[in-house]
């Protein structure tokens, strides 16, 4: 019998299904019998969350009083996912939630069905803020995550008849939300524009208008550790929301104009950027999470205080800078300290460095946030003095270091005409870190390389990871039991390195077995879940090959497009017979950004690939691919565990780390996939010989853009050489995926034989090989089972608790309350 450590509450199921009832009659007016599965959802999650409530207070209390520094994690995105499961399981209310539905006459999967997932991210770096904030809290560390609460998400995707990427609005708010407690005690005010003007020696700003910014707090309960931290979402409002004078004049929406432009600011997750407003209105939503945060933080810390001593800020919290979107946060900080509170420069550039540090998340330039400053100047008038004071500081700085002209010149945080938020985070916090070994290494030798030879001791690196609660346990029960089974406990749920243990299960053929029958049940369960939600008629008899991440040109969708397309070229001529094809399921999943064209491209021919090729009979069902639009953690949760073949293909070099990988790691699909990212710790930490490794290296990349590849036309030599490539390209330049129209891929097809940067057909050759390669494995089902069983054990490392550790003992110097 395993050993169970699993949270469990004394509530009995009777006890929980009598709180639902009243929480039906007393919050949203109806009976049982009138009840909806939506209704019931709402009345069990506001019955989980009074149950969270006291661990949460205690856990705020004792944050405040207590001698363990916070963290404060600053992220323009959390993408959370549906929240009731999670919050069952940590409450330890599972099995009574199961069990007091069923006796109130409802299914548990329709109730859990009925919560709309909120898309407050638009990808992994949303998705692991979430992972950490669930890590903190379970290893009892009290934390804030600040970000904002968007009224619409990340755009709900849809395809058109062309299989064209439409974006429509993702109201999540649409309905009723249990998790978010608003609090209008709790607001802060955050200002924009005016003018800097100097009073009695001091500098003063006079801001031109302000919006108010109300919390929104979300429990986020920890696994195990009975600690309930907090993520505070904020909301903008109006102080003017109204103007009746101009209503009664019958100018309605001049009425309102205020209330309108001050709540754009918490409306959109990264509204287009491409006009001026655009870029504006992206800055006010930084600005104003940041300072609303920073404020918020003051107040918890010094409750009361009129004249706190914020000496002692660095000591109460540590605030992590996802990437560059919080940087601005750094010259708030100066400001609030010198403005509000009358330090003078050097003891509030002090405490504000010893307050930050910096997560970088890319190495691709475009991505490290630059901003106009005549935009700054605009928005936030003293921001730009002290931003400028600071580039001063650090001019001077490297001069006295010996830092030559030309390289402080290319180091400089403000240029004139623009501000580099890369490099002010990297200058005014304490620590930069990467995401896994190899991106860590190339932010030291490449993207920050001056930084890092001048301030060495800044740098370091925390791998990414996930968090086991809703990546096995909830996503994956089946294999979570066998887990429990094979090491006789549960707990590798709080110590995923336990996973280790599976290693000798590895050369059990019953194990092996019991594993593979998980992930066949698994395949099933998704193919029913594709048919209900998608209508698609997948075969769970077939390998399951997944492709899901952001799409973009890097990560080389385009690479396992064309490879589908080569392989159907070959059925199509008669140079492989459908019969011999080993049958192939492939699913991808990808949203584009709205202005991102090549990238809309894509998402265009796969789709219409995945017409041609489905309905051919030639193909006789060996191969078929399948896009489900609207990516979510929801599809993550069913796709992942169902996963044979995980493609992790983006060119060496890009990729910080990714966290996907990680995910179909440990639920046992097998990565093939470049030495990028994290995938060089993951292949070598699950073993060579257990991993499908194809492509350049990193670099052989830079080798090849030295010699011109992309403004060359080098990819061209590739195209010609290559028969399977040139049919491949050649296929969707003659139209057939477009209906015989020739020129609807026409600039996809001339990026490829002309420009070709993120060198797609450069590795095509060794992908198609590999791929070979792995279809050979396949056909040994015990073989490809124990290599599975493999990554599962030897995942452990890519826990988001282990990451959290990471900073804990790096970066932030602190630990669990006491």
């Amino acid at each position: 019998m395993a050993e169970i450590t699993a949270p469990k509450s004394p509530v009995t199921a009777e006890q929980f299904a009598d709180e639902i009832r009243e929480q039906l009659k007393y919050t949203q007016g109806v009976t049982v019998e009138q009840a909806k599965p939506a209704d019931v959802y709402v009345a069990a999650a506001t019955a989980v969350r009074r149950h969270l409530v006291d661990s949460w207070t205690k856990t705020q209390a004792d944050m405040v009083n207590g001698n363990t520094k916070a963290v404060g994690y600053l992220s323009a995105e959390f993408l959370m996912g549906k929240q009731l499961e999670n919050a069952l399981l940590n409450a330890g209310l599972t099995e009574q939630f199961n069990a007091a539905v069923k006796n109130l006459g409802f299914d548990a999967q329709e109730v859990i069905d009925a919560e709309y997932e909120p898309g407050l991210g638009n990808g992994g770096l949303g998705r692991l803020a979430a992972c950490f904030i669930d890590s903190l809290a379970s290893l009892g560390v009290p934390a804030f995550g600040y970000g904002i609460q968007y009224k619409y998400g990340i755009f709900k995707q849809a395809f058109d008849e062309n299989g064209k990427q439409i974006e429509t609005p993702d109201y999540w708010l649409a309905n009723e939300e249990p998790w978010g407690h608003i609090d209008y005690n709790r607001d802060q005010k955050v200002s924009f524009g005016g003018e800097v003007v100097e009073e009695n020696g001091k500098k003063v700003w006079k801001p031109a208008w302000s919006v108010r910014a109300v919390p929104v707090d979300y429990m986020v309960p920890g696994y195990a550790s009975g600690r309930v931290n907090t993520l505070r979402l904020w909301t903008a409002k109006s102080y003017d929301e109204f103007d009746l004078l101009t209503f009664n004049k019958s100018e309605y929406l001049d009425a309102v104009k205020p209330q309108v432009e001050a709540e754009n600011i918490s409306k959109i997750l990264y509204p287009e950027d491409s006009t001026p407003q655009g870029k504006a209105l992206r800055l006010e939503q930084q600005y104003f999470f940041v300072s609303a945060s920073i404020h918020d933080a003051i107040r918890v810390f010094y409750p009361g205080q009129d004249k706190p001593d914020l000496t002692t800020f660095p000591n109460k919290i540590n605030f992590q800078l996802n990437d560059t979107h919080p940087v601005i946060g750094i010259p708030e900080l100066m400001r609030v300290l010198m403005d509000e509170y009358d330090y003078d420069w050097d003891t509030a550039w002090d405490i504000t460095r010893h307050t930050f540090n910096y997560t970088c998340h890319t190495l691709l330039p475009e991505a490290l946030e630059v901003w106009p400053s005549k935009l700054i100047g605009e928005l936030l008038p003293r921001h730009l003095e002290i931003i400028e004071k600071i580039q001063d500081q650090f001019a001077a700085e490297l001069k006295a270091k010996g830092v030559a002209d030309d390289t402080a010149k290319d180091m400089a945080i403000y240029t004139g005409d623009a501000v580099r938020m890369a490099y002010l985070a990297t200058y005014g916090g304490s620590h930069v870190n990467g995401v896994a070994e190899l991106h860590s290494q190339l932010l030291k030798d490449v993207t920050l390389k001056n930084f890092s030879d001048v301030y060495p001791d800044k740098f370091t690196n925390v791998t990414n990871g996930v968090t086991p609660r809703r990546f096995i346990k909830l996503a994956n029960p089946r294999l979570s039991d066998l887990i429990t089974e094979g090491l006789g406990t549960d707990k590798w749920l709080s110590d995923l390195e336990l996973l280790q243990g599976l290693v000798p299960l590895a050369e059990d053929d019953e194990f092996v077995k019991k594993f593979a029958a998980v992930k066949q049940a698994n395949k099933v369960d998704f193919s029913n879940f594709a048919k209900r939600k998608y209508g698609f008629d997948i075969d769970p008899n077939t390998m399951i090959n997944t492709m899901v991440k952001r799409l973009h040109e890097y990560k080389r969708q385009a690479l396992k497009i064309l490879s589908v397309i080569a392989d159907y070229a070959d059925i199509k001529s008669g140079k492989v017979s459908a019969d011999d094809i080993m049958p192939r399921t492939i699913v991808f999943g990808a949203k584009a950004a709205p202005g991102y064209y090549l990238a809309k491209q894509t998402i265009q021919l796969i789709n219409n690939v995945a017409r041609v090729i489905n309905n051919d009979p030639d193909v006789k069902g060996k191969l078929n691919v399948y896009f489900p639009w609207n990516y979510n953690i929801e599809l993550a949760q069913n796709l992942i565990p169902a996963t044979d073949l995980d493609e992790q293909i983006s060119q060496a070099g890009k990729e910080a780390s990714g966290t996907g990988n990680m995910k179909f790691a440990l639920n046992g699909a097998l990565t093939v996939g470049t030495l990028d990212g994290a995938n060089v710790e993951i292949r070598e930490r699950v073993g060579a010989e257990n991993f499908f490794l194809f492509g350049m290296t990193e670099p052989e990349v830079s080798a090849l853009y030295a010699k011109g590849y992309d403004t060359k036309g080098l990819s061209r030599e590739y195209y010609e050489k290559d028969p399977q490539l040139k049919a491949a390209i050649d296929m969707v330049a003659d139209g057939t995926f477009s209906d015989g129209d020739k020129d609807t891929y026409k600039d996809l097809v001339t990026d490829w034989l002309n420009k070709d940067y993120f060198m797609t057909l450069a590795d095509f050759r060794a992908y198609m090989d590999i791929q070979a390669q792995i279809e050979e494995t396949y056909r040994d089902p015990m073989k490809w089972s124990r290599m599975a069983v493999l990554n599962v054990a030897n995942s452990g490392y890519f826990s988001s608790d282990r990451s959290i550790e990471d900073y804990l003992e790096r970066i932030w110097k602190t630990g669990p309350l006491k």
